[in-house]
């Protein structure tokens, strides 16, 4: 609600916002992961291995801004594409660490100049100012934690 008790319009709203926005810069991006057959999932989920390394599974959910179920699933279809392992933690047995393979970080590298490209797109299209500013606010906006 806003400040007068009334809804806000749906072009002025948060989330609608938000919502349009997603799917504009997902678009194009599904379109280059349906030709490599993996989901928009499984694709952050390499890119958070590919740029941290070897992690835990608690640690690529947060990243990849995933839940715990969703991963175990998409670590599993990973698996059986060969593009990451899943080995014991040297410390704890009972915990295990997930590591990009080859094949992964080759799939990433095959993909990279037209994933960049896509970016390049809406950042000539917003100007690259407007662009870091956006992403700044939405840092910024998931930093503070909002809670209903």
């Amino acid at each position: 609600m806003s400040q007068d008790g009334h809804m806000p319009l749906t072009s002025r709203s948060l989330p609608i916002a938000l919502l349009r926005a997603r799917e504009r810069v997902m678009g194009p991006i599904r379109a280059m992961l349906s030709d490599v057959g993996i989901t928009e999932q499984q694709w952050r989920v390499l890119r958070v291995l590919d740029e941290g390394g070897a992690q835990e599974p608690t640690v690529i959910a947060e990243k990849a801004c995933l839940l715990l179920p969703s991963l175990t699933r998409i670590l599993q279809k990973l698996s059986e594409k060969g593009f990451i392992e899943r080995t014991p933690d040297k410390t704890d047995r009972r915990k295990q660490v997930v590591s990009i393979t080859a094949a992964g970080a080759m799939l990433i590298e095959d993909n990279l100049a037209t994933s960049i490209a896509i970016m390049d797109r809406i950042k000539a299209e917003m100007g690259p100012e407007r662009y870091e500013a956006l992403l700044d606010l939405l840092n910024e906006l998931d930093a503070a934690q909002v809670r209903a």
